[in-house]
């Protein structure tokens, strides 16, 4: 048994400041860095304070600066990186100028970081017991006892099962959940003043990302830490910060409290930003989504008025040669616009050359299958790593990846699948696509039997199935240019003569948002977002029957994002395609899909019609997913249901229910819901086409109340 956690059992270095002063202000700052082509300034007379106990979020695109202005609290800009101006106060002690030693002593001590990937703060040959103890013995000089005392009871308070047994652990055997929870917890060991987060959530399931949510609210009030947090999702921001800065173009745009950003935002680039982002109660239907037109401009190529006037409906002479102060508002608000006071968004009418697609219409599951599976089943045999298996003695396991999966898809029609990491989501596309042979059930694509070998497909077959995969790095050949890559479908499949290979090229750029001057470049030359927007651009090419998309926007800008989705919801109304679309966000998934499959630990547990799987009853998988999804609006009601524990091991599945061991509803049957643990659910009918694979009654389960309001989202 630990010891409680007590906040002031080690506390910081004393404050040089009185306690009511801010803990962060940074004021007019400039950071710029050298390059063969002259100084770049990528930040530029960016002003924030952050207070005691207070989340100030960062928000914009790729290339806004937010990360930079986060390096440059801590000087991690590289050997070119420089403050170019303006000064950066700590607890009333300036930062700029300080020499390495001293910030130093400086970080990990006063200020700590989170970042986005928790491996950049873990060392993959150390136990983790050992990466948590140095920072009290190098920081606090404490005794190997006391710190491991101290670290027990902080991974108790991040919620971490087993702590001893975690601090025994390498890096590579816990989950990438409580890899980000370590790293919290390291962070906070030495009850630092400020506590610096970029993207922490980003890589996370959205179960996992929720309870991380909750747990960074509780230390904040716990620790009385300031939380500077930067994201690029908007609904993070809404849940976790008190006040929000937004930057465009290395500079802050609008600053306000989270409320009043999302109820009344000031900017033209926060309203923008806000088009962008789909509704969870909406679909492709009833809602439009408005990219931004469009790119942030490159630090060396700025206007010299204000930096988002291309970009902005409101653009007026003045805009164009003005830069503009950043200034108060009545309400409170700073913002950077000339004329923000005569700008009303609920007046905000589209751009005549913006493209409104209409989803197809007519469209039933009963209609003729493009794609059919029945009990389709995948297992991947383990090898082991004893005498006995190498011997071929031991006892043979298998991962049982999925199990069981029907459906049916329509020509025309999306099928969203969605679920935590594990649960089989990108290994059905694989046995679908070809790249994994299934085990066992049948999968008929046009008529055709799809569960043999990649090699026995026709070429026509392969032609019409064609995929946009999570990491397109790993399907881009680095040697070949964007060009030559997107037009070799067209060559290879005989669509398009060689003459005309290039206009068609250009046209999907355009399309994807890249334009002709991306033609000629090679892989390495593009951003992680574009090298996406290239991946999809290739998909299409083939002009397939059927797209199969495993998280295609999740690396993309919500405005890239949005511009994407249009662009699916075009090409599938122009060709009729269908679509298999796996994505982590259940938002983009109500906009984009017509049915939605939910798949946990191998198996579908609930699937129909989106607007069905959306609202009661719900399987209580989804109902906990729904209830994890950041919403993009501080105000919106939203129940709180989190999962306990993680997904069991697919090599030893829980017998019954798969979902026993987390469910929280499991003990509104009798005995505690026992028969959950030894018999298999049946499906039940849920009326509207939606299927839920429980031991809970429909009735009962539909009987509890939206997670979501509807009129709210």
């Amino acid at each position: 048994m630990t010891e409680p956690l007590n906040s002031n059992a080690y506390p910081a270095a004393p404050l040089t400041s009185s306690p009511n002063s801010p803990v962060l202000e940074v004021d007019n700052l400039a950071v710029a860095y050298r390059t063969r082509g002259g100084e770049v300034e990528a930040v530029r007379d960016i002003s924030f304070a952050i207070g005691r106990g207070e989340t100030y979020g960062l928000v914009g695109e790729s290339g806004c600066g937010k990360t930079t202005t986060a390096w440059a609290i801590l000087n991690f800009l590289g050997a070119n990186g420089y403050v170019k101006k303006g000064r950066i106060r700590f607890q009333g002690e300036e930062l700029v100028g300080r020499s390495g030693e001293e910030l130093r002593r400086l970080r990990g001590d006063r200020i700590a970081m989170v970042y986005q990937d928790p491996m950049q703060s873990l060392n993959p040959s150390l136990r983790l017991g050992d990466q948590l103890r140095e920072v009290l013995t190098v920081h606090r000089c404490m005794d190997d006892a006391a710190a491991t005392r101290h670290c027990l009871a902080m991974l108790e308070r991040v919620n971490m099962p087993d702590p001893a047994g975690i601090m025994a652990r390498y890096p590579h055997q816990i989950s990438g959940g409580q890899q980000q929870r370590v790293v919290i917890a390291m962070a906070l060991l030495n009850n630092p003043a400020l506590l610096i987060m970029d993207e922490p959530t980003t890589a996370l399931d959205v179960t996992i990302e929720a309870a991380v949510l909750d747990l960074i609210n509780e230390l904040r009030r716990d620790f009385d830490t300031a939380i500077l947090f930067i994201s690029h999702n908007l609904g993070v921001i809404a849940r976790v910060c008190d006040r929000v800065g937004v930057m465009y173009a290395g500079e802050l745009v609008e600053e306000a409290a989270v409320a009043s950003l999302f109820a009344d935002p000031q900017h033209p680039y926060t309203q923008g930003l806000l088009r962008c982002l789909p509704r969870l109660g909406a679909d492709k239907a009833d809602d439009v989504l408005y990219p931004i037109r469009g790119r942030v401009p490159p630090p060396g190529l700025r206007p010299a008025g204000c930096a988002f006037a291309p970009r902005c409906d409101y653009a007026r002479e003045r805009c164009q040669a003005e830069h503009p102060l950043l200034r108060p508002l009545p309400n409170g608000a700073l913002v950077r616009c000339h004329f923000a006071e005569e700008i009303d968004p609920s007046l905000w009418t589209p751009p005549v050359d913006s493209e409104v697609v209409q989803p197809l219409s007519n469209l039933e599951p009963e209609n003729p299958p493009l794609l059919e599976l029945v009990d389709l089943q995948k297992y991947y045999p383990l090898p082991g790593n004893t005498l006995r298996d190498v011997l071929g003695l031991g006892e043979k396991q298998t991962v049982k990846a999925l199990e069981s999966a029907s459906f049916r898809l329509a020509a025309g029609q999306t099928l969203g699948i969605v679920g935590e990491s594990g649960s089989g989501k990108s290994t059905l596309v694989k046995a679908i696509i070809g790249l994994e042979g299934s085990t066992a059930g049948t999968a008929e694509f046009m008529g055709f039997d799809i569960t043999g070998e990649l090699s026995r497909r026709t070429t026509d077959l392969i032609r019409e199935m064609q995929m946009v995969f999570q990491n397109p790095d790993a399907t881009m050949n680095p040697a070949y240019t964007v060009g030559t890559q997107i037009g070799r479908p067209m060559i290879r499949f005989g669509l398009v003569g060689k003459a005309h290979v290039r206009g068609e090229v250009i046209r999907l750029l355009d399309a994807v948002r890249l334009g002709e001057e991306y033609f000629d470049r090679l892989p390495h030359q593009l951003s992680g977002g574009e090298k996406q927007r290239v991946g999809l651009a290739r998909a299409l090419a083939s002009r397939p029957d059927l797209i199969l998309c495993d998280e295609p926007v999740s690396a993309l800008d919500v405005s890239v994002q949005a511009a994407l989705l249009n662009l699916l919801l075009a090409v599938q109304r122009e060709f009729g395609m269908a679509m298999l679309f796996i994505s982590h966000d259940l938002s983009v998934v109500r906009f984009l899909a017509d049915q939605v499959a939910v798949l946990y630990l191998g198996e579908i547990v609930d699937i129909g019609p989106a607007e069905a799987i959306y609202a009661p009853p719900y399987h209580p998988y989804t109902e906990a997913l729904l209830s994890a999804v950041p919403i993009p609006d501080p105000a919106a009601p939203q129940r709180r249901v989190r999962l306990a524990g993680a997904m069991p091991s697919a090599v030893a599945p829980p017998p019954g229910c798969r979902f026993h061991t987390r469910c929280p509803r499991r003990v509104l049957l009798p005995n505690g819901g026992a028969i959950c643990e030894v018999e298999r659910p049946p499906w039940r009918e849920a009326g509207g086409g939606q299927r839920i694979l429980c031991h809970i009654p429909i009735e009962v389960l539909a009987s509890f109340p939206p997670v979501i309001d509807d009129r709210s989202v």
